[in-house]
């Protein structure tokens, strides 16, 4: 029996919730995305991405009860090796579904090497991890699954343990009914990755100032955010190229030549799983959607504000490449000369791509019996890095 005491009678059985999450509508039993971006053309027929530009292609499908029953088993720290982090404690809502660690914390406080990344719009995004090494969602959920430094589970142990809960056998069974036809069903592992997949790709944020802009509000924005946008997508700045609109980001890998936090090694990104020299030093460009929430930033935290972080790119190219290192830098990367103003300004834009209009709400109570962990930077007893500018 874990500490945390999974298995413990839970008064008033829990129903899935059988209405779709906000932004999806129900068709034949499942939930499909709807949105006004739904109307416009494509990236591929727009351009570099104007403010009517259509989203690439994205996961729905799922249907109520196995996006909620998602919902329960993101919270549960059930499914850790030993009941102390849950999916949420790396990817807390209340903190941009980040943690505010430039390096999250697993099981044990372990120390992981790079920082938790937004799980904001994942359903549009076709590769994941810093690196880019899986193309699911459900590829993906395994590595901290079963990471013995994060989660510190097992495929074995983590069906083992639900299918000795009741509660989640009756839950499973009411997302997926037609696998449990018979009183000897079994949770599947297929089944676990589903509903967390449903409950991720139901994390939509296209609501922001910025988008009711872009639909045609012009007073959404004020005089120096529009100033912002406007350096944000000029061919000075040039940041618009990697971090396209409507997702704001180009979801490719990019070597920029940012620096590590002091003391920590170089990290080799992306030349790892890809094999390749020249992605050395590469990571995701991630959207900055509700970017003001998920200080610090880079893949290790090394900027604690957005105004150092947008610094970075005006310092010139290549400028903090540690010696020793030749790294082939991303041709977007160049010197823009940006003054203290401009810079100011894009940080004024940033802001107001934070939307949590759809955020969903956190289980008082879960189907284990355990008590729902609070996210990282709370149990490490932190204060995110400029968070105070940005919320």
């Amino acid at each position: 029996m874990l500490a945390n005491a999974p298995g413990l009678a839970v008064e008033h059985a829990i129903v899935l919730n059988a209405d779709c999450p906000p932004g999806f509508e129900l068709s034949s039993g499942h939930c499909e995305l709807r949105s006004l971006y739904q109307m416009y053309p494509s990236l591929q027929e727009a351009g570099v991405g104007g403010l009517k530009t259509g989203l690439p292609e994205w996961r729905d499908g799922f249907s109520p009860e196995q996006t909620d029953l998602g919902r329960y088993l993101f919270f549960d720290p059930v499914l850790s090796g030993d009941g102390s982090v849950s999916c949420a404690s790396c990817h807390h809502p209340d903190q941009g579904f980040a943690d505010g660690l430039g390096q999250s914390l697993g099981i044990d406080d372990s120390v992981l090497p790079r920082s938790a990344p937004t799980l904001w719009n994942v359903a549009f995004l076709k590769s994941f991890f810093w690196d880019g090494r899986t193309s699911s969602l459900e590829e993906q959920m395994q590595g901290p699954l079963y990471d013995a430094h994060e989660m510190g589970s097992n495929p074995q142990l983590l069906l083992k343990t639900l299918n000795g809960i009741p509660a989640y056998q009756q839950l499973f069974a009411q997302a997926f009914p037609n696998d449990f036809i018979d009183s000897g069903s079994q949770v599947r592992l297929d089944h676990i990755y589903a509903a967390i997949t449903a409950f991720q790709v139901s994390l939509i944020s296209l609501n922001s100032r910025y988008d009711q802009y872009a639909h045609g509000y012009a007073d959404a924005l004020s005089g120096p955010e529009k100033e912002g946008l406007n350096i944000f997508r000029s061919f000075v700045a040039r940041c618009a190229e990697c971090h396209t609109p409507p997702l704001f980001t180009n979801q490719q890998l990019a070597v920029i030549g940012t620096p590590e936090p002091e003391g920590m090694p170089f990290d080799a990104g992306a030349q790892v799983p890809m094999k390749e020299p020249s992605q050395r030093g590469g990571f995701k460009v991630p959207s900055l959607r509700n970017i003001a929430l998920t200080a610090p930033y880079m893949h290790s935290g090394r900027f604690a504000s957005l105004r150092e972080a947008a610094a970075f790119y005006t310092g010139g190219r290549g400028h903090a490449v540690p010696k020793g290192e030749e790294l082939k830098i991303h041709w977007h990367i160049w010197e823009p000369n940006l003054t203290d103003e401009e810079l100011d300004r894009l940080v004024d834009f940033l802001m107001t791509l934070t939307d949590e209009s759809f955020k969903p709400e956190q289980p008082s109570r879960l189907p284990s019996g355990m008590r729902p962990v609070h996210n990282n930077v709370a149990d490490a007893g932190e204060i995110k890095d400029g968070a105070s500018n940005h919320e």
